[in-house]
Protein backbone atom coordinates (compact mmCIF):
# COMPACT_ATOMS: atom_id res chain seq x y z
CA UNK A 1 0.00 0.00 0.00
CA UNK A 2 2.87 2.49 0.68
CA UNK A 3 5.62 2.55 -1.58
CA UNK A 4 7.38 4.05 -4.32
CA UNK A 5 7.58 8.18 -4.69
CA UNK A 6 5.37 9.62 -1.53
CA UNK A 7 5.63 13.38 -0.95
CA UNK A 8 6.30 14.51 2.50
CA UNK A 9 3.78 17.63 1.60
CA UNK A 10 4.51 21.18 2.60
CA UNK A 11 1.95 23.38 3.99
CA UNK A 12 0.75 26.66 2.22
CA UNK A 13 0.77 29.64 4.28
CA UNK A 14 -0.77 33.03 3.08
CA UNK A 15 -0.34 36.06 6.02
CA UNK A 16 0.42 33.43 8.47
CA UNK A 17 -2.46 31.42 8.01
CA UNK A 18 -3.23 27.84 6.83
CA UNK A 19 -3.92 28.31 2.44
CA UNK A 20 -6.48 26.08 2.55
CA UNK A 21 -7.19 26.95 -1.29
CA UNK A 22 -3.28 26.59 -2.59
CA UNK A 23 -3.04 22.86 -0.03
CA UNK A 24 -6.15 21.63 -1.98
CA UNK A 25 -4.76 22.32 -5.34
CA UNK A 26 -1.02 20.84 -4.24
CA UNK A 27 -3.03 17.47 -2.95
CA UNK A 28 -4.83 17.35 -6.72
CA UNK A 29 -1.63 18.24 -8.95
CA UNK A 30 -0.03 14.94 -6.62
CA UNK A 31 -2.77 13.41 -7.94
CA UNK A 32 -3.04 13.69 -11.64
CA UNK A 33 1.38 13.65 -11.84
CA UNK A 34 1.95 9.99 -10.64
CA UNK A 35 2.73 10.44 -6.41
CA UNK A 36 2.50 7.27 -4.96
CA UNK A 37 1.23 8.19 -1.27
CA UNK A 38 0.73 11.93 0.84
CA UNK A 39 2.02 12.60 3.45
CA UNK A 40 0.64 15.35 5.55
CA UNK A 41 2.06 17.58 8.29
CA UNK A 42 5.68 15.94 8.99
CA UNK A 43 8.61 18.15 9.16
CA UNK A 44 8.56 19.14 5.63
CA UNK A 45 4.89 20.59 6.71
CA UNK A 46 6.04 21.96 9.33
CA UNK A 47 4.46 20.89 12.42
CA UNK A 48 6.74 21.79 15.00
CA UNK A 49 4.67 25.43 14.35
CA UNK A 50 1.09 24.18 13.21
CA UNK A 51 -1.01 24.70 16.15
CA UNK A 52 -2.79 21.65 17.16
CA UNK A 53 -6.14 22.69 15.11
CA UNK A 54 -3.94 23.47 12.15
CA UNK A 55 -2.40 19.95 12.40
CA UNK A 56 -5.02 18.03 12.39
CA UNK A 57 -6.70 20.72 9.78
CA UNK A 58 -4.16 19.60 7.58
CA UNK A 59 -4.38 16.07 7.99
CA UNK A 60 -8.40 16.51 7.46
CA UNK A 61 -8.25 18.40 4.30
CA UNK A 62 -5.53 15.89 2.75
CA UNK A 63 -7.85 12.45 3.45
CA UNK A 64 -10.75 14.60 2.15
CA UNK A 65 -9.07 15.80 -1.21
CA UNK A 66 -7.54 12.65 -2.14
CA UNK A 67 -10.81 10.87 -1.56
CA UNK A 68 -9.00 7.52 -1.81
CA UNK A 69 -7.23 7.85 -4.71
CA UNK A 70 -3.67 8.05 -3.12
CA UNK A 71 -2.69 6.69 0.70
CA UNK A 72 -2.62 8.97 3.61
CA UNK A 73 0.12 8.36 5.91
CA UNK A 74 -0.69 11.51 8.42
CA UNK A 75 2.16 12.84 10.25
CA UNK A 76 1.35 12.56 13.83
CA UNK A 77 4.67 12.63 16.03
CA UNK A 78 5.30 14.06 19.11
CA UNK A 79 7.92 14.43 21.96
CA UNK A 80 4.70 13.89 24.25
CA UNK A 81 3.55 10.53 24.16
CA UNK A 82 -0.06 11.67 25.18
CA UNK A 83 -0.27 14.43 22.10
CA UNK A 84 1.10 11.78 19.87
CA UNK A 85 -1.54 9.24 20.79
CA UNK A 86 -4.06 11.92 20.34
CA UNK A 87 -2.96 13.21 16.89
CA UNK A 88 -2.80 9.54 15.59
CA UNK A 89 -6.71 8.58 16.59
CA UNK A 90 -7.99 11.49 14.89
CA UNK A 91 -6.07 10.43 11.93
CA UNK A 92 -7.91 7.23 12.43
CA UNK A 93 -10.94 8.60 12.78
CA UNK A 94 -10.91 10.69 9.85
CA UNK A 95 -9.67 8.20 7.35
CA UNK A 96 -5.92 8.14 7.08
CA UNK A 97 -4.06 5.33 5.88
CA UNK A 98 -1.63 5.41 8.42
CA UNK A 99 0.41 7.32 10.86
CA UNK A 100 4.02 8.73 10.49
CA UNK A 101 5.46 9.07 13.68
CA UNK A 102 8.90 10.71 15.00
CA UNK A 103 11.66 9.37 17.41
CA UNK A 104 10.59 11.74 20.62
CA UNK A 105 12.78 14.93 20.00
CA UNK A 106 14.31 16.65 22.73
CA UNK A 107 13.27 14.27 25.66
CA UNK A 108 16.18 12.09 24.49
CA UNK A 109 14.55 8.51 25.44
CA UNK A 110 16.63 5.41 25.77
CA UNK A 111 15.71 2.61 23.71
CA UNK A 112 13.53 0.70 25.97
CA UNK A 113 11.77 4.51 25.91
CA UNK A 114 12.12 4.32 22.40
CA UNK A 115 10.06 1.43 22.36
CA UNK A 116 7.58 2.43 25.25
CA UNK A 117 6.81 5.14 23.26
CA UNK A 118 5.43 3.71 19.96
CA UNK A 119 3.78 0.87 22.05
CA UNK A 120 1.90 2.72 23.99
CA UNK A 121 0.71 4.75 20.68
CA UNK A 122 -0.10 1.10 18.82
CA UNK A 123 -2.04 0.11 21.50
CA UNK A 124 -4.10 2.97 21.82
CA UNK A 125 -5.23 2.90 17.43
CA UNK A 126 -5.86 0.43 14.52
CA UNK A 127 -3.66 2.25 11.82
CA UNK A 128 -0.45 0.94 10.32
CA UNK A 129 2.78 3.20 11.75
CA UNK A 130 5.88 3.93 10.13
CA UNK A 131 8.67 5.02 12.24
CA UNK A 132 10.32 8.38 11.10
CA UNK A 133 14.34 7.76 12.30
CA UNK A 134 15.61 11.00 11.67
CA UNK A 135 18.43 11.53 14.04
CA UNK A 136 20.01 14.71 12.70
CA UNK A 137 16.50 16.36 13.42
CA UNK A 138 15.33 14.24 17.08
CA UNK A 139 19.10 13.63 18.32
CA UNK A 140 17.58 9.98 19.24
CA UNK A 141 18.78 6.91 16.97
CA UNK A 142 16.45 3.96 16.55
CA UNK A 143 18.41 1.21 16.97
CA UNK A 144 17.51 -2.03 14.46
CA UNK A 145 17.56 -4.15 17.76
CA UNK A 146 14.54 -1.97 19.04
CA UNK A 147 12.83 -1.28 15.60
CA UNK A 148 12.11 -5.77 15.32
CA UNK A 149 10.70 -5.37 18.49
CA UNK A 150 8.31 -2.78 17.93
CA UNK A 151 7.45 -4.87 14.50
CA UNK A 152 6.07 -7.67 16.62
CA UNK A 153 3.17 -5.31 17.17
CA UNK A 154 0.01 -5.13 15.20
CA UNK A 155 0.35 -1.79 14.09
CA UNK A 156 4.08 -1.48 13.07
CA UNK A 157 4.65 -2.11 9.72
CA UNK A 158 7.98 -0.33 8.74
CA UNK A 159 10.59 2.92 8.96
CA UNK A 160 11.33 6.08 7.21
CA UNK A 161 14.86 6.23 7.25
CA UNK A 162 16.52 9.23 7.44
CA UNK A 163 19.67 8.57 8.71
CA UNK A 164 21.16 8.52 5.89
CA UNK A 165 23.39 5.03 6.48
CA UNK A 166 22.48 2.60 3.73
CA UNK A 167 24.25 -0.26 6.09
CA UNK A 168 20.92 0.26 8.19
CA UNK A 169 18.79 -1.26 4.63
CA UNK A 170 20.38 -4.56 4.90
CA UNK A 171 20.71 -4.51 8.58
CA UNK A 172 16.55 -4.36 8.68
CA UNK A 173 16.18 -6.76 6.03
CA UNK A 174 18.39 -9.79 7.78
CA UNK A 175 16.40 -8.57 11.08
CA UNK A 176 12.80 -8.57 9.80
CA UNK A 177 12.75 -9.50 6.36
CA UNK A 178 11.00 -8.10 3.56
CA UNK A 179 7.56 -7.67 5.04
CA UNK A 180 9.27 -4.83 7.30
CA UNK A 181 8.71 -1.77 4.80
CA UNK A 182 12.28 0.55 4.26
CA UNK A 183 11.22 3.77 2.58
CA UNK A 184 14.24 6.35 2.67
CA UNK A 185 14.20 10.13 4.26
CA UNK A 186 16.90 11.03 2.06
CA UNK A 187 16.19 11.99 -1.41
CA UNK A 188 19.44 11.48 -2.97
CA UNK A 189 20.53 8.14 -1.70
CA UNK A 190 16.70 6.88 -2.83
CA UNK A 191 17.99 4.61 -5.95
CA UNK A 192 21.35 3.05 -4.00
CA UNK A 193 18.36 2.73 -0.69
CA UNK A 194 16.09 0.51 -3.27
CA UNK A 195 18.82 -1.91 -4.52
CA UNK A 196 19.70 -2.65 -1.44
CA UNK A 197 15.81 -3.58 -0.39
CA UNK A 198 14.20 -0.27 -0.09
CA UNK A 199 10.73 0.31 -1.62
CA UNK A 200 10.34 3.71 -2.04
CA UNK A 201 10.63 7.12 -0.65
CA UNK A 202 9.04 10.31 1.43
CA UNK A 203 10.34 12.75 -0.69
CA UNK A 204 10.89 16.50 -0.23
CA UNK A 205 11.72 16.96 -4.05
CA UNK A 206 8.36 15.40 -5.19
CA UNK A 207 7.04 18.52 -3.61
CA UNK A 208 8.27 19.98 -7.10
CA UNK A 209 8.97 17.36 -9.41
CA UNK A 210 6.41 14.64 -8.80
CA UNK A 211 6.19 12.95 -11.95
CA UNK A 212 9.54 12.48 -12.35
CA UNK A 213 10.36 10.92 -8.47
CA UNK A 214 7.76 8.88 -9.54
CA UNK A 215 8.96 7.37 -12.97
CA UNK A 216 12.49 7.02 -11.35
CA UNK A 217 10.81 5.14 -8.01
CA UNK A 218 9.15 2.57 -10.36
CA UNK A 219 12.16 2.31 -13.03
CA UNK A 220 14.57 1.89 -10.06
CA UNK A 221 12.91 -1.37 -8.82
CA UNK A 222 12.90 -3.13 -12.22
CA UNK A 223 14.62 -6.34 -12.89
CA UNK A 224 14.79 -4.94 -16.56
CA UNK A 225 18.49 -3.48 -17.20
CA UNK A 226 17.26 -1.02 -20.02
CA UNK A 227 14.75 0.37 -17.48
CA UNK A 228 17.49 0.39 -14.54
CA UNK A 229 19.47 2.41 -16.78
CA UNK A 230 16.69 4.80 -17.05
CA UNK A 231 16.30 4.75 -13.78
CA UNK A 232 20.22 5.98 -13.19
CA UNK A 233 19.25 8.40 -16.14
CA UNK A 234 16.93 10.02 -13.75
CA UNK A 235 18.66 9.96 -10.79
CA UNK A 236 21.20 12.31 -12.47
CA UNK A 237 18.87 14.95 -13.37
CA UNK A 238 17.37 14.92 -9.61
CA UNK A 239 20.55 14.84 -7.66
CA UNK A 240 20.72 18.40 -8.57
CA UNK A 241 17.38 19.49 -7.40
CA UNK A 242 17.73 16.83 -4.21
CA UNK A 243 21.10 19.19 -3.27
CA UNK A 244 19.39 22.77 -3.49
CA UNK A 245 16.15 21.60 -1.73
CA UNK A 246 18.68 21.10 1.19
CA UNK A 247 20.99 24.19 0.52
CA UNK A 248 19.18 25.79 3.73
CA UNK A 249 16.90 24.28 6.43
CA UNK A 250 13.79 22.39 4.67
CA UNK A 251 11.37 23.55 3.94
CA UNK A 252 12.03 27.17 3.17
CA UNK A 253 14.12 26.16 -0.63
CA UNK A 254 11.24 23.59 -1.82
CA UNK A 255 8.57 26.45 -1.19
CA UNK A 256 10.81 28.98 -2.72
CA UNK A 257 10.82 26.46 -5.46
CA UNK A 258 7.28 26.08 -5.36
CA UNK A 259 6.80 29.20 -5.74
CA UNK A 260 8.63 29.66 -9.06
CA UNK A 261 6.49 26.96 -10.39
CA UNK A 262 3.32 28.69 -9.03
CA UNK A 263 2.08 25.98 -6.81
CA UNK A 264 2.43 27.99 -3.55
CA UNK A 265 3.75 31.00 -1.77
CA UNK A 266 7.34 30.68 0.13
CA UNK A 267 5.96 31.70 3.21
CA UNK A 268 7.24 29.74 6.32
CA UNK A 269 7.00 30.54 9.97
CA UNK A 270 9.68 31.51 12.16
CA UNK A 271 11.90 30.36 13.22
CA UNK A 272 12.26 29.41 9.74
CA UNK A 273 13.07 32.14 7.35
CA UNK A 274 12.63 32.78 3.67
CA UNK A 275 15.64 31.52 1.45
CA UNK A 276 18.61 34.11 0.50
CA UNK A 277 19.58 35.34 -2.48
CA UNK A 278 22.33 32.75 -2.91
CA UNK A 279 20.20 29.96 -1.92
CA UNK A 280 17.65 31.84 -4.96
CA UNK A 281 20.10 31.15 -7.88
CA UNK A 282 20.98 27.74 -6.93
CA UNK A 283 17.11 26.83 -6.64
CA UNK A 284 16.62 28.26 -10.29
CA UNK A 285 19.46 26.82 -11.72
CA UNK A 286 18.39 23.20 -10.45
CA UNK A 287 15.02 23.77 -11.72
CA UNK A 288 16.43 24.60 -15.38
CA UNK A 289 18.71 22.00 -15.04
CA UNK A 290 15.69 19.56 -14.18
CA UNK A 291 13.68 21.31 -17.19
CA UNK A 292 10.68 22.56 -14.45
CA UNK A 293 11.12 25.98 -15.78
Amino acid sequence: MFKGSNVALVTPFKNDKLDDEAYINLIHFHIQNGTNGLVPAGTTGESPTLSHDEHERVIELCVKESNGKLPVFAGTGSNSTEEAISLTTHAEKIGANGALIVTPYYNKPTQEGLYQHYKAINDKCGIPILIYNIPGRSVIDMSVDTMARLFELKNIIGVKDATGDLDRVDQSLNKMGKEFIQLTGNDDNALEFNKRGGVGAISVTANIAPKLCSDFQKLSKSKNDNEMEEAKKLDKILQPLHHAMFVESNPSPVKYAAKLLNLCDDDVRLPLVKVTAETKDIVKKALHSAKLV
